[in-house]
């Protein structure tokens, strides 16, 4: 009985520990929660995608233990202060960085897109999906918004280097993803309705232009995103059997470690890509439709946090994190399912992938820390 008594105290003072840990380590309790389930929920669905293969879920768990460790360290030192000025130098550092990939970087699966280090490589490209939205914003800081003509044109200056480098390399997938962060920047920061109409024809042209520049293996997918059923065995292979993967586990799905898609290999890019697919033949309908509203429990909280900012600096940075994650979300699910050519975009914080995972979280970790230090920002 009085173990009974004592029970929901003790659980208060429990909480009331952990609550006051997280504001400590400048972390948010909700947010955090729900991104550390999806992390776990990945490991899972990894340790299936992969055949079980331990070495490969092994890997993943220290690049899980690095993400960590940077979404800490930003969380808990990253002030707004000195995010603003660090914003200029990793933008300049990742340009710089993506022209020696076009020199001397590692080629794999047909793209330069890596530098070697020696113990590690990594993608330069992923530091640009973090260094764009924040320059932009850096740039807008002690500017009055709606943004003019003049600051549209060197956003847009800002967001097309970087962007053009990794087109190059060739990364569309990636390059569209660091666009988008950089427009939704300005969007973010007032975008006249007149501008965006204009926008678009010249969105167009650039579409059209963009079609004659690109690789034929690039102008292919799009082909076989209109009719995949053209060539079965050739370009359109993937997406069909992702959708095979889909279709067969049904509402309930086959069961973990159950789908004969992935765990026959007949699924390709099973633990990067199209891990989603997996997830619908082993969980169904109803697991896609879990992570989703994970995924939307996410982009809630982090919207909610990016409104709180105090600046310009955080409210601009905070948003382009929270809705590139969304672009992040929408772009894969939407390639896998087939109502989106495929771009090669892994899904987030599931996806076995290092360097992904660590911009994710760094991203939150930025995001988390603008706003438990927005005490401390004067207006």
């Amino acid at each position: 009985m009085m173990y009974d008594e004592l029970s929901p105290s003790r659980a208060r003072r429990t909480l009331d520990v952990g609550s006051r840990t997280l504001r400590a380590l400048g972390l948010d309790g909700p947010l955090t929660f729900v991104l550390g389930l999806i992390v776990c929920l990945g490991i899972l669905v990894v340790y299936s995608a992969s055949g079980q293969n331990w070495k490969m879920v092994e890997h993943h768990l220290i690049n899980i233990a690095i993400a960590v460790a940077a979404m800490l360290a930003l969380a808990r030192f990253g002030t707004p202060h000195y995010l603003r000025l660090f914003a200029p130098a990793a933008y300049a550092l990742g340009v710089l960085l993506l022209a020696v990939v076009m020199v001397k970087g590692h080629v794999g699966k047909g793209a330069q897109r890596w530098l070697d280090v020696g113990f590690m490589r990594f993608q330069p490209s992923e530091i640009m999906k973090l260094a764009v939205p924040m320059m932009c914003a850096w740039y807008m800081h002690e500017r009055p918004l709606p943004p003019t003509f003049r600051d549209l044109v060197v956003m847009g200056a800002l967001i097309a280097v970087p962007t053009g480098m990794i087109v190059l390399q060739p990364d569309l997938g990636t390059a569209l993803l660091i666009a988008a962060s950089g427009l939704i920047v300005m969007l973010l920061a007032g975008l006249a309705l007149q501008i965006i109409l204009v926008s678009v024809p010249l969105l167009l042209a650039g579409a059209w232009a963009g079609w004659h520049v690109i690789h034929e293996y690039q102008r292919q997918r799009i082909l076989t995103f209109l009719n995949p059923e053209n060539d079965p065995l050739g370009a359109g292979y993937h997406i069909i059997q992702s959708q095979i993967a889909i279709g067969s586990g049904g509402v309930f799905g086959k069961g973990y470690m159950n789908g004969s898609q992935a765990q026959l290999e007949f699924l390709p890019e099973r633990s990067t890509d199209f891990i989603f697919a997996v997830i619908g033949e082993e969980f169904g309908l109803l697991g896609q439709l879990l992570i989703l509203s994970l995924y939307a429990v996410v982009i809630g909280r982090a919207l909610y946090l990016a409104a709180q900012g105090q600046d310009t600096f955080s409210r601009l940075t905070g948003g382009a994190i929270a809705l590139g994650f969304f672009v992040y979300v929408f772009v894969n699910s939407g390639m896998v399912s087939g109502i989106l050519p495929v771009v090669g975009v892994p899904l987030p914080l599931i996806s076995y992938g290092g360097t992904s995972m660590v911009t994710l979280l760094a991203g939150f970790g930025i995001l988390m820390s603008l706003h438990s230090h927005r005490k401390l920002i004067r207006s």
